[in-house]
């Protein structure tokens, strides 16, 4: 029995979104693997070298922001959909961000020093931090759909490109901040006990872009979820962190 070409092109674009969200999950490995082997300390550099190397580490950083912010702007999204298919347009953002954090993590130059080193018992403090930071970060991914975040929902046989927006669910941790994979994020990556320099700068870089980039990503969501989202906004006050921001 053959397969009508309607279902074979619906059969690539699954297996083009499932991919991507291995490589999305392979992305994520690497990028944590990487954050671990920031934690070892190297030879010191040369007078003028960490300079050079945080200048780099920058531009990389800068790159792979500009791309994660301008592609999820409607105008990029309906380029995509110009050029793509409408169901593969999270999909192809997404091998594009996990390609480019890859690049980001193959690519950083090492900047070599401890900023500090928590001793002894008091360690575990920052391990509870970061765990804290693991446990907030899987939660809010659940709530809103791994599936959906990496693309495959999209490409699902009979999925309108056009689907209206899931309801927003007000569930822990979203009655925390509205952002609290960002909040996981920054907890994870300033609670680390051995604070190095390559920590220190990967921390700082990657959490000030989630503050720039936040004010852009709630525009977006209001004007696709409308009243809605105002009215959340209201419910949840703080974006990021509690009592701050």
């Amino acid at each position: 029995m053959t397969r009508s070409p309607t279902s074979t092109v619906a059969v690539a674009r699954l297996t083009f979104a499932w991919l991507g969200a291995a490589l999305f999950a392979a992305a994520l490995a690497t990028c944590a693997w990487f954050f671990a082997s920031l934690g070892t300390q190297g030879p010191p550099r040369a007078a003028g070298a960490r300079e050079i190397a945080i200048a780099w580490n920058l531009l990389l950083f800068t790159l792979f922001a500009a791309h994660h912010s301008l592609m999820a702007r409607s105008g990029a999204k309906a380029w995509i959909g110009r050029v793509a298919p409408a169901p593969l347009e999270r999909s192809i953002y997404v091998w594009i961000a996990s390609l480019l954090l890859v690049a980001v993590c193959g690519l950083w130059v090492h900047v070599h020093g401890v900023v500090y080193r928590v001793p002894g018992v008091l360690a575990w403090a920052g391990y509870t931090v970061q765990a804290a930071g693991v446990v907030m970060t899987v939660a809010a991914a659940r709530v809103l759909d791994v599936m959906e975040l990496a693309g495959v929902m999209q490409a699902r046989p009979g999925r309108s490109p056009e689907a209206t927006p899931a309801p927003i669910r007000v569930v822990w941790p979203f009655t925390v901040v509205r952002h609290p994979i960002y909040l996981g994020w920054a907890l994870i990556v300033f609670g680390a006990p051995t604070m190095t320099l390559d920590r220190l700068v990967w921390a700082a870089v990657t959490t000030a872009y989630l503050v720039i980039a936040i004010p852009w990503e709630e525009r977006s969501l209001s004007a696709a979820a409308g009243p809605a989202y105002s009215a959340y906004q209201r419910q949840v006050r703080w974006k990021m962190v509690p009592g701050l921001y």
